[in-house]
């Protein structure tokens, strides 16, 4: 697929082009085209030879929604991390902490035209099944534009 170019640099390019053509087409799939812009573009910040494998229009590269998702334990539920952080702060000075519960964050980027509506429901749906256990875990979600 590399075609001899006049300059080394460009046979660089090129023939980085080749051997990373499986790399560019996964993160393709796996990550979106502007997300595989923005990596290969990182790495190789003068490498445009990638421009003709990763396809992104304008409107990908624009500023696209995030979904933040923060899940806690129930307060009724026992969190020992909590404690244990809760316990740390107190030892190390810090007065006035009552209580500390330790949870996750999860940040989601959004496709270009999706809608909020759309979203806030599928990963309301999704937070309810797998990413969090709604048994022993409160969370909150926020769509971010």
């Amino acid at each position: 697929m590399g075609v001899p170019l006049g300059n080394p640099a460009e046979r660089t390019y090129s023939l980085l082009a080749d051997e990373s053509l499986a790399s560019v087409q996964f993160q393709q799939r796996w990550f979106g085209p502007a997300k595989a812009a923005r990596n290969l573009l990182h790495l190789y910040p003068d490498a445009a030879s990638f421009s003709h494998f990763l396809r992104v229009s304008p409107e990908e590269t624009s500023a696209a929604m995030k979904a933040k998702l923060v899940i806690t334990p129930k307060k009724a539920v026992l969190d020992p991390q909590g404690k244990t952080v809760a316990n740390a702060l107190e030892h190390m000075g810090y007065a006035g902490v009552t209580g500390v519960r330790v949870g996750k964050y999860i940040e989601i980027d959004l496709a270009p035209g999706t809608s909020a509506a759309d979203a806030h429901n599928a990963l309301n749906e999704a937070a309810l099944r797998f990413l969090s256990n709604p048994v022993i875990e409160d969370y909150r979600l926020e769509i971010v534009e």
